[in-house]
């Protein structure tokens, strides 16, 4: 690659990619109804987590496990909504596609609902 190629760094630029991050974030609160409840769940859990006074640690696994389920959800949205735009019609690789991104889904929310209640039970017996 060509180093002309290369835009210098611009502060004012990395601002903007916030700002789009943000835009992004709040379209997926906005219109995703999954998000509201991973969101309800997260809050529940971090309630139960101040409450049972958890590790440091445990609150670092929590914190990651919220943050994988949130990420793959966000990934799901813009996959579903890519396989969308690109082919509006029903084809059975897009279904494929967005049944893939989904299991992602599954699988994040399956796993830190299991890692919750290794971390849970033994405080609320």
């Amino acid at each position: 690659m060509n180093h002309s190629q290369f835009k210098p760094f611009s502060t004012r630029q990395r601002l903007k990619s916030f700002v789009y991050a943000f835009a992004g974030i709040w379209y997926f609160f906005r219109r995703e109804h999954n998000a509201w409840i991973h969101a309800i769940a997260a809050f529940v859990v971090l309630v139960v987590a101040f409450l049972t006074s958890i590790s440091a640690l445990e609150i670092i696994v929590i914190l990651i496990s919220i943050a994988l389920v949130w990420i793959t959800e966000m990934f799901n949205t813009a996959i579903e909504s890519i396989m969308d735009h690109v082919s509006p019609a029903q084809h059975p690789n897009v279904k494929v596609i967005k049944d893939l991104a989904a299991g992602g889904v599954l699988i994040a929310a399956f796993t830190a609902f299991i890692i919750g209640l290794i971390i849970f039970i033994p405080k609320i017996l």
